[in-house]
C-alpha cells in the first residue's frame, strides 16, 4: 500500500530547527506517510537528529548541490502519488497541515498546491511583510500566475515524472515548475489552512545573495524580461514607505526603520544584479513577488481555526 503522502526535506545544518518539523509531522493527523531527508553534507548533528525519527536519508555532495537536484533524488525516492515538499527550517502550525495540503488535490486539475508561511519572533521586519503579501489569509483554488514556493508545497508524482525539477536553476525551480504546469493547463491552489512557521534569519549578506540568485533564476525562466535600474530604486522606496507605515501602526518604527532600509536594499539590489548577471519578470509576477498586497485585511480572511495548534516544547 502506497503512503498517504511522501515528504520530502531539503537540509544543510539543520540541526537546530530539524528536530521541530519532524515533530510536528509526527503530530499530524495523516500519520501513513513517508519522510525523506535530502542532506547535502550537513557538519553539524542534522543527521543523527533526523536518524531518530522515522526517516529516510538521501545524501548529496556539496558539490553537486542545486536546489532543483536535490528535490529530483528525494522525489525519485517517494512511493505516495503526492509528494509535500518543505524546508528544514519551517515546521507545521497545525494538525492537520498535511490534510489541509493535499485537499486540492481532489480536483483532478490541481497540479500543485502550497500553503500560508509566517515568520518567528525573530524574523526581520520587512520579510514579515513580505510573507503577509505572498501568503494572504484566504484560499485561492485557480490561481492567475505561476508563482508558489518549495518550502511549504506538495505535487502529484507523475507530473513530476513528467517534468522533473531543472537542476541548473540557482534558485526558483518552483516557479519554473508551476510555469511548466501553468503551459500544460494545469491549476495552482493557494491554501492559507496549511501553515508553517518559516524561520528565516539571515545576515544582511545573505539576503543579498538570495535575492541575486533569484534574479539570476527569473532571468533564465523569462529571458524576455527585465529588471532595470529604476525598478531597484522605485520597488525600494515603495516597499520601505509600505513597511515604515505599517511598522508605525504597530508601534514598533523606532525599533525597526533602519533594519526596514537594510533588508529592502538587499533585496531589490541583489535582484538588479542577479538581472545582470544571467532573468526577467512579468508585471503580474512582479505584483505577486515585490508589492505590498492591496488584498490584505480584506473580508474573508480567516480571523481563527477551530483546531487546535501543535504544542512544541522550547529548547
Amino acid at each position: 500500500m502506497k503512503p498517504a503522502c511522501s515528504i520530502v526535506i531539503r537540509a544543510y545544518n539543520e540541526e537546530e530547527h530539524i528536530g521541530r518539523l519532524l515533530t510536528g509531522i509526527s503530530h499530524q493527523n495523516i500519520k501513513d506517510v513517508q519522510v525523506i531527508l535530502v542532506d547535502s553534507g550537513s557538519q553539524d548533528a542534522t543527521v543523527q537528529i533526523a536518524s531518530q525519527y522515522p526517516v529516510k536519508i538521501v545524501n548529496i555532495a556539496p558539490q553537486e548541490f542545486t536546489f532543483g537536484r536535490s528535490l529530483n533524488l528525494g522525489i525519485g525516492q517517494a512511493d505516495a502519488d503526492f509528494v509535500v515538499l518543505a524546508s528544514a527550517h519551517v515546521y507545521p502550525v497545525y494538525p492537520d497541515w498535511l490534510e489541509q495540503m493535499l485537499k486540492p488535490f481532489e480536483n483532478p486539475r490541481v497540479a500543485l498546491t502550497y500553503g500560508k508561511q509566517r515568520g518567528s519572533a525573530t524574523t526581520a521586519f520587512s520579510e514579515l511583510q513580505i510573507f503577509k503579501t505572498w501568503y494572504p489569509d484566504y484560499a485561492n483554488p485557480h490561481q492567475s500566475t505561476p508563482f508558489c514556493n518549495n518550502a511549504n508545497a506538495a505535487i502529484r508524482r507523475d507530473l513530476w515524472e513528467q517534468n522533473p525539477y531543472d537542476e541548473t536553476l540557482p534558485g526558483l525551480e518552483d516557479l519554473a515548475w508551476g510555469q511548466w504546469a501553468f503551459d500544460q493547463n494545469y491549476l495552482l491552489a493557494y491554501t492559507p489552512e496549511a501553515e508553517v512557521i518559516h524561520v528565516h534569519n539571515e545576515s544582511t549578506g545573505g539576503i543579498f545573495n538570495r535575492y541575486r540568485r533569484e534574479g539570476m533564476a527569473f532571468k533564465r525562466i523569462y529571458p524576455h524580461e527585465d529588471f532595470r535600474r529604476w525598478d531597484l530604486y522605485r520597488l525600494f522606496f515603495k516597499n520601505v514607505i509600505s513597511d515604515w507605515r505599517e511598522a508605525a501602526r504597530e508601534g514598533v518604527l523606532g525599533k525597526h526603520w533602519r533594519k526596514i532600509v537594510q533588508f529592502r536594499w538587499n533585496q531589490f539590489s541583489g535582484t538588479y544584479h542577479g538581472y545582470r548577471q544571467s532573468g526577467p519578470l512579468t508585471w503580474q509576477l512582479k505584483q505577486s513577488f515585490y508589492y505590498p498586497n492591496p488584498e490584505n485585511g480584506k473580508a474573508g480572511q480567516i480571523e481563527s481555526r477551530d483546531v487546535a495548534p501543535i504544542h512544541y516544547q522550547e529548547k
